[in-house]
């Protein structure tokens, strides 16, 4: 069968039987086209083999397509071979192909000097300073979430302990200790910001001027902010104290279940990515010393 007519009957396939949108189809055909492209001599379906997909994907990957693009049409062409295969007009084994893996986002991690300058960064002869400081501080000694954090009750908070017991994804419920720079902090809020508040009695710790927590997006925004006074180049979230607690923590040697502990990770392996971020971050100091 020509190679016209497989397409189109692998057209009919897709859209007909499979179901699939007709913009999945256009990406399908996207992808059969670069690889007919590289594959200029091929017009019938025997002129397919079975080293076909090996070959289109190192192509791919020689011309420097990232490895989710490359990925993505050595999936579409795999499927036309497959369709071909099981109407008979592909005799040949379909390979399994071991592809590369995609590459992990490793999260930006603030170096332990950076932490310093953006925790001094709020304005502590201001009430919203005050709290903001106790905040920036709660968040990188106990690695909460931005989610947790704002949600923080009074409660929940353990300062003669040093202890915050929080209630993470699912309900779960974890203790995770709170540096004494931290409590400090959150004394000094409570003492001269919002015991003087007429919202003094709310459940929450951490109140803005209306006497609810803070905004997700509002807390954002001050981040940023304060890494701008702060002289850091990065763009920064809040989470990327998250990142940057668990990191440090591992370089300064604390165990990996331990630290999978205090961020609350169900699976030890979404904890393992900071031990690439810590590797990284090595690297580059050995690098810079020794050149």
């Amino acid at each position: 069968m020509e190679i016209v007519d497989a397409v189109d009957l692998f057209h009919q396939y897709v859209l007909v039987e499979r179901g699939l949108s007709p913009q999945t189809w256009v990406s399908y055909l996207e992808d059969l086209q670069a690889f007919f492209n590289y594959f200029s001599d091929k017009k019938d379906t025997s002129d397919l083999l079975e080293t076909d997909l090996y070959e289109f994907l190192k192509f791919e990957l020689s011309l420097g397509k990232s490895v989710s693009t490359a990925l993505r049409r050595l999936s579409s062409t795999r499927s036309f071979y497959l369709f071909l295969k099981k109407e008979g007009y592909f005799t040949g084994n379909i390979p399994d192909i071991e592809t590369p893996k995609k590459p992990k986002h490793l999260p930006n991690c603030l170096s332990e000097e950076e932490i310093d300058r953006l925790l001094e960064a709020p304005d502590l002869t201001s009430p919203s300073g005050i709290r903001d400081r106790a905040m920036l501080e709660t968040m990188y000694s106990s690695g909460l979430r931005v989610s947790e954090l704002l949600n923080l009750k009074r409660g929940q908070v353990n300062l003669n302990k040093c202890i915050i017991t929080v209630f993470g994804k699912g309900a779960k419920e974890r203790k995770v200790p709170i540096a004494e720079y931290a409590v400090e902090y959150i004394k000094k809020y409570i003492s001269e910001v919002r015991n003087k508040s007429e919202f003094k009695k709310s459940d929450y710790l951490f109140l803005n001027r209306s006497g609810n927590p803070l905004s997700r997006v509002y807390f954002f925004k001050k981040v940023r902010e304060y890494a701008e006074l702060a002289g850091i180049e990065m763009t920064i979230s809040p989470h990327t104290l998250r990142h940057s607690f668990a990191t440090h923590l591992l370089n300064h040697g604390a165990q990996l279940r331990m630290v999978q502990g205090m961020l609350g990770h169900t699976n030890i392996a979404t904890t393992q990515i900071y031990t690439h971020v810590s590797s990284e971050k090595l690297k580059s100091d050995y690098d810079k010393i020794m050149k």
